[in-house]
Parts: structure tokens; sequence; C-alpha cells
């Protein structure tokens, strides 16, 4: 069955780039591997915090990829002939796990602590600037321009 795109109107040129974000969120979002929570810890502050037990920090990359945080685990194995597992329940697979980034938000740095790797986000607040706009009267006024300025607060 083929998907029928939502931006396949000729009258939406240059939205291929949503579509291509669309599609990687639904993959990332299909995938459970590893479980994540996303906090609020302050005002312009988040904190994304993934159980990555059994990876060292060697075994894990985080990076930002056209505003994508993308965040892969793969342990390196050693083949141990003296190990004898009677139960092997504990996930030794890679990963990789996704999380779109909107306009304005960093990521500030990673920690890995006790099987828990955290990657703090800050969100970039610009500051508003005030432009002044110079109105220029253009009237039939004895060939003299009269002029006022106003000012204008952008964000």
């Amino acid at each position: 069955m083929t998907r029928m795109s939502v931006f396949n109107s000729p009258l939406l040129l240059g939205f291929d780039h949503f579509e291509r974000m669309l599609d990687r969120a639904s993959k990332a979002s299909a995938e459970g591997y590893p479980p994540y929570n996303i906090e609020q810890v302050g005002d312009n502050k988040l904190r994304i915090t993934l159980a990555v037990a059994g990876f060292s920090m060697d075994d894990l990359a985080v990076s930002v990829e056209d505003n994508q945080l993308v965040i892969r685990g793969r342990q390196q194995t050693e083949e141990d002939d003296t190990r004898v597992f009677l139960h092997r329940g504990i996930a030794a697979r890679q990963f990789q796990r996704s999380f779109v980034l909107a306009e304005g938000i960093e990521v500030k740095g990673a920690s890995l602590d006790n099987g828990l790797l955290a990657i703090e986000l800050d969100r970039i607040v610009p500051e508003p600037q005030v432009r002044t706009i110079e109105i220029e009267s253009g009237g039939a006024d004895s060939g003299k321009k009269r002029r006022k300025t106003i000012d204008v607060q952008t964000e």
C-alpha cells in the first residue's frame, strides 16, 4: 500500500523537508528501546534521560544532525567461551534513538551515571530588539519632506 503524501500538492513547493522530518519522527517513536524520560528542569531547560544499563561511555555516541538529536549505543561484545548462560534476558543490542529539536534548542551536554544517560538541553530565548523606522512624507508640500521616527520591537 502506497502512502499518500500530504505535501504532494503543486501549491506546496519546498515543503519536502517537513515530510522527511515527520517520517523521521514517526520512525523514532515506533521503537521502544531504550526507555527514556523528558523532564523540564527550569524555565528554559530540559533533560532527556535514557536508561542505558550495561553500556559504557565508549559504547555511546550523542550527536546533532539537521536539528535532530541522535543517540546511538553499541556494546563491544567480547566473546567469552567460559561463560555459560542458563537464561539471557539482558538486552545487549545496539540502538538508535532520535529526537527532533525545535528551533532555538541547544544541546548543552551529556553525562552517564548509574546506567542513566542524561542530556541537558537549553532553549535560547532571543532578547527583544528595538529598531527605529523612519517615516517620510511624500506629500506635495512645497518640496519639503517631513520625517517622523517610530520604534518597533522585534523578537
